[in-house]
């Protein structure tokens, strides 16, 4: 009895990989050894960096309302401690938002937990 092989599985999963290698430099676009490793790694990364952009966009939160509490001579520090204190429940990225953007409301915030 002849060897069955399923090409037409083989060939799709190959040719799923080489569609997520486009756009890569070389021959990691159409060799598909190489183009697998990359595309495995790339994957890898992109799972990691979804975490990281979290952690990276808290820190920028935080730098934005740091510098507008200290424009009204406050550290952040103090500034989420009273906030805390006074119950306002309001988050980072809304506080940073009211900071860039609107800061006759952010120095109302400020302000009110002074």
């Amino acid at each position: 009895m002849p060897r069955s092989v399923n090409h037409v599985a083989s060939k799709a999963r190959r040719k799923k990989v080489l569609k997520l290698a486009k756009g890569y430099f070389g021959r990691r676009k159409n060799v598909w050894t190489v183009a697998k490793n990359a595309v495995e790694k790339g994957l890898q990364y992109a799972y990691r960096d979804r975490r990281n952009k979290k952690r990276s966009f808290r820190r920028l939160w935080i730098a934005r309302i740091n510098a507008g509490a200290r424009l009204h001579g406050m550290n952040y520090s103090t500034l989420i401690h009273k906030l805390n204190q006074a119950g306002v429940e309001i988050n980072r990225k809304v506080l940073a938002d009211l900071a860039m953007n609107n800061p006759e409301t952010f120095k109302a915030i400020v302000d009110s937990v002074k």
